[in-house]
């Protein structure tokens, strides 16, 4: 393996830098590439064919065949890609943290509910179904009148609201204290 401290590669590439910006900088707007991009990549293939075999011997013409080689490939690559229909979210709901605390508060929740006295569980969890039940049917799930769900209804949710406000603390103040 050829090493780049030898004299021969140094010297390659110092005299080649500025023909490969000069190059690169020519072919990026027709690929629709970075000159930058360009510029490494064929930095790359010119160290790549080093540690196989000799500097080129016409090594400017080696430098503008791989640039134009680059840029082919580059719009050959644009031209196959695929533009998203309109830009993918990345918002907060691609991150983990919320999707995390979400699944903990509505854990939390369930196992409240679990906890309730009575017929509570029941009602409460026919109303976290997400089959998104109406009233009659959460009254005929639970074998009462539809007249006495709203009344049970409320008792259960208040007594759900207090086990969570022993559960959980309070929030602070917000704003300017006085």
């Amino acid at each position: 393996m050829t090493s780049l401290v030898n004299t021969p590669a140094l010297n390659v590439v110092g005299t080649l830098h500025r023909l490969v910006a000069a190059e690169a900088a020519a072919e990026a707007a027709a690929a629709a590439a970075d000159p930058g991009d360009l510029e490494q990549t064929v930095w790359v293939r010119l160290l790549e064919r080093l540690e196989r075999e000799d500097p080129p011997a016409d090594a400017a013409r080696w430098v503008r065949s791989a640039v134009r080689a680059e840029s082919r490939r580059a719009r050959r690559t644009a031209a196959r890609e695929l533009l998203y229909a309109t830009e993918p979210a990345a918002g907060p709901e691609a991150c983990p943290e919320p999707a995390a605390l979400n699944a903990e508060r509505r854990r939390a929740l369930r196992t409240a509910v679990g906890r309730t006295p009575g017929r509570c569980p029941r009602l409460l969890a026919a109303m976290l179904s997400p089959d998104d039940l109406t009233y009659r049917e959460i009254a005929g799930e639970l074998g009462i009148s539809q007249g006495s769900l709203g009344p049970m209804r409320s008792r259960c949710l208040g007594c759900l609201r207090r086990m969570l406000a022993a559960e959980v603390a309070t929030p602070g103040l917000r704003g300017k204290e006085r």
